[in-house]
């Protein structure tokens, strides 16, 4: 993402404008249109490489392979490689270097055990992600260096991939079924909508039909164009007494945003949840209240009039909803095979957008993986056309599964070689192109001896550092990395329960003096207007009651410090504040600090949402212009939704306009501008839980000064603000159009839980634009 300091106050540039809908989705056509594909395709002038990472997960993980999807398009784009599946990067044309830092012995505690000392990763750096535990060669992970394999050789369950530039497959376009029923020319949005005598003949629920007399119509008053906004849909279903009933229901909107996801139970007794196809187990579905009506009255409200809806084979879903919707785009039918067969979804989504989806070693499938998979098939139709996916050969690809699958010998074989797993090496070397590899002399890695690599050994980091500012920007893709001396692993430890104890002293709140015959309903119901509460204790050692608030989230404890500190509640004017220990002493440094983390910037958080808060929004969405996501929490216990959420924005002024208007008379809403990282809230949940009573001292334990002392070091603090410098300094260095990224592997360790906490780390991601 750009910097702050040039993405505000920074005049637009001026384009060609294009016709905006009613912005009727959170996270919908805008996020699409005006961030994802529309970029690339509409506005005429030249564009700055930009990242955008809306698909990643709430638990902001990836895997290494994930990781080598983007430095493999990074370095080629999207002419040879298949798109990144968790992240979007726009403009790869204008990327002119890439830069992986890796802080060798440094890990995710570092990071938040020294929070303040990292100015630069947590302001500049707007990405955050954790990896899992690295094998024993961590670089190889990260670029791919793995076996490369050709079709013929795969294993039966082989998954499609698209073929290489160098096939010599002949390919009679004229013949494609595609192009017969398209033509060669890329087709409107209109084109590929179903007439009805198609959803006649493919068995879709119609009005007038005998056997949909009690289905619910979609209101469809709005005249579908080109612009019209598109919805991917997806359904699991289980067999009941009356047949297959719907369990689940999954809604994506332009750009990845699932605003719809609901567990269902059924009207009718359960014979077989089709678990192995659905996922769905009696243990899931029994706490579930939700009926096939909420679901029918919440999707007429989250759809516009013309909204399209996108599905793989959506004739099930639709019957299963037991809704009709006259504008659909079933990609089952959109793909056209020979002889009325149909391709897979999972063969679409390897072949044609490079991703793995419905994989065995899962329990199901995902729903709402499969909605956003069925919606890219159609976006990239429409964006590519019928030519450029006649000239992937589908037909041949499928038929050559089918054999292996079958156990027969594939033909021609040999003229469809492919390489399913070329490293980032591979890459560059395609592209006439080494990697450059800094390192110290004593961490030299198999990646030393590649031919295709630029390897400088250092005796010291201090050389390495020096050595990468000369020699980064002459190379086009670089790896620079540092060895530190990690914490001893009863230091982590140690480290790790503070750490917690801090974050739930940060969220816990002292509110006094009450009277004797204080109202403490009335008062529990106040304090948890800010924000869900874990737990709420009558204090009775001072002369007059105080309550003793624990919060769930920081953001809680803090809009009750903001709202109720010297007020009077009940008559009587009370303080707030937090328990004051060592470990709260910078607390005012760090919530303002964290209000300025990157990744909150232009979030918001509001308390007191209700179960129609959504639809609300949408209703009302084009009062809140560049909103990217809308974030409702959930209860892992019973799947309810929680009274607080998070909305994410563009800019923070988008994010600060909003916040007026739902905190006005209108909404009546509490929030602020949001504290807690979604990088951070991870982290903390996957922590053991640890409690002592607020306010007690806590004495630096031996352990941690006998280390220090062992090990002849400055305090790690100091080491960390030094560090952060250095990296500082690395990054000032870089030039223009350079994606970086900065690792912290953490250390191998002897003890579970540490090894646990030390191997799941942060990464950040930066991409510096002029």
């Amino acid at each position: 993402m750009e910097p702050e300091k040039e993405r505000t106050g920074r005049t637009p540039k001026k384009g060609r404008k294009r016709r905006r809908l009613p912005n009727k989705l959170v996270g919908a056509s805008e996020v699409m249109r005006d961030r994802w594909d529309l970029e690339e395709r509409q506005q005429p002038e030249a564009k700055k490489a930009c990242l955008s990472t809306i698909l990643l997960s709430d638990t902001r993980e990836i895997t290494h392979g994930q990781l080598c999807e983007l430095l493999k398009y990074a370095v080629l784009g999207k002419s040879s490689v298949p798109k990144p599946s968790w992240c979007q990067l726009f403009h790869q044309n204008h990327l002119n270097n890439v830069v992986v830092v890796i802080l060798q012995g440094m890990s995710q505690l570092h990071f938040y055990r020294f929070y303040l000392e990292f100015g630069l990763l947590r302001k500049a750096f707007r990405h955050k992600f954790c990896l899992p535990p690295p094998s024993s060669d961590f670089l190889a992970d990260i670029i791919g260096l793995q076996k490369k394999q050709i079709i013929g050789d795969l294993p039966k369950g082989m998954e499609g991939s698209l073929p290489s530039s160098s096939s010599e497959v002949s390919i009679n376009l004229q013949n494609d079924p595609i192009v017969k029923k398209y033509g060669s020319k890329k087709v409107s949005l209109t084109r590929c909508l179903l007439t009805k005598e198609e959803m006649k003949t493919y068995h879709f629920p119609l009005q007038g039909f005998p056997d949909c007399e009690n289905f619910v119509p979609i209101k469809c008053c709005g005249s579908i164009t080109n612009n019209s906004p598109l919805f991917g849909l997806d359904c699991e279903m289980c067999l009941t007494s009356k047949g297959r009933e719907l369990t689940r229901i999954s809604l994506v909107a332009e750009g990845g945003c699932c605003v719809m996801d609901e567990l269902v139970k059924p009207d009718n007794k359960i014979v077989d949840y089709l678990t192995s196809f659905s996922g769905i187990t009696k243990k899931i579905l029994n706490p579930v209240t939700t009926k096939l009506k909420d679901v029918q009255r919440q999707l007429k409200a989250l759809l516009p009039p013309n909204a399209v809806l996108v599905g793989h084979s959506l004739d099930l879903d639709l019957r299963a909803l037991k809704m009709i919707h006259p504008y659909v785009i079933d990609t089952s039918l959109l793909y056209v095979r020979e002889q009325g067969r149909r391709f897979k979804l999972k063969f679409l989504a390897k072949v044609i957008l490079g991703k793995d989806i419905q994989c065995p070693d899962r329990f199901g499938h995902d729903a709402t993986e499969d909605a956003r998979t069925a919606l890219e098939l159609a976006q990239y139709f429409l964006k590519y056309g019928p030519k450029k996916i006649a000239e992937l050969n589908l037909e041949a690809l499928a038929s050559h599964q089918e054999l292996e699958a079958a156990g027969l010998e594939p033909r021609n074989t040999a003229e469809v070689v492919q390489q399913l797993n070329t490293s980032v090496l591979e890459c560059l070397d395609s592209v006439g192109q080494k990697l450059l590899f800094l390192t110290r002399e004593a961490d030299a890695t198999e990646i030393s001896s590649s031919k295709n690599c630029q390897t400088i050994k250092c005796l010291s980091n201090k050389e390495v550092l020096e050595q990468a500012r000369v020699e980064v920007p002459l190379f086009t893709f670089s790896i620079v990395q540092f060895s530190l001396e990690p914490f001893p692993p009863n230091l982590s430890e140690e480290m790790s329960k503070r750490m917690k104890i801090k974050w739930m002293e940060m969220s816990t709140v002292y509110a006094g003096p009450f009277s004797k015959n204080c109202n403490l309903r009335a008062l529990n119901r106040l304090f948890e207007s800010f924000g869900p509460v874990l737990s709420v204790t009558l204090t009775l050692e001072s002369h007059q009651p105080h309550l003793c608030i624990q919060y769930e989230v920081l953001e809680g404890a803090q809009l009750a410090i903001e709202s109720l500190d010297g007020s009077l509640v009940e008559g009587t004017c009370i303080k707030v504040q937090r328990p004051v220990t060592e470990l709260t002493l910078d607390c005012d440094i760090l919530v303002n600090e964290l209000e300025q983390d990157s990744e909150n910037r232009g979030t918001i958080y509001l308390s007191g949402v209700s179960e129609t808060f959504k639809e609300h929004l949408l209703q009302q969405s084009s009062l809140f212009l560049g909103l990217e996501a809308l974030i409702l929490p959930k209860d892992l216990k019973n799947g309810k939704q929680k009274n607080y959420c998070f909305l994410r924005f563009k800019t923070f002024g988008s994010a600060h306009r909003a916040l007026g208007i739902l905190t006005g008379k209108n909404w009546k809403l509490k929030g602020r501008h949001a504290l807690t990282p979604r990088h951070l809230h991870s982290w903390l949940r996957g922590l053991p839980p640890e409690s002592r009573p607020p306010g007690l001292r806590v004495i630096p334990p031996p352990s941690e000064q006998e280390a220090v002392q062992m090990l002849n070091l400055d305090h790690p603090k100091i080491a960390a603000w030094r560090w952060g410098r250095k990296i500082g300094k690395l990054y000032h260095s870089l030039c223009s159009g350079t994606l970086c990224l900065i690792l912290l592997p953490g250390t191998e360790s002897h003890n579970d839980q540490t090894q646990q906490q030390e191997h799941v780390f942060p990464q950040t991601i930066r991409l510096l634009c002029d």
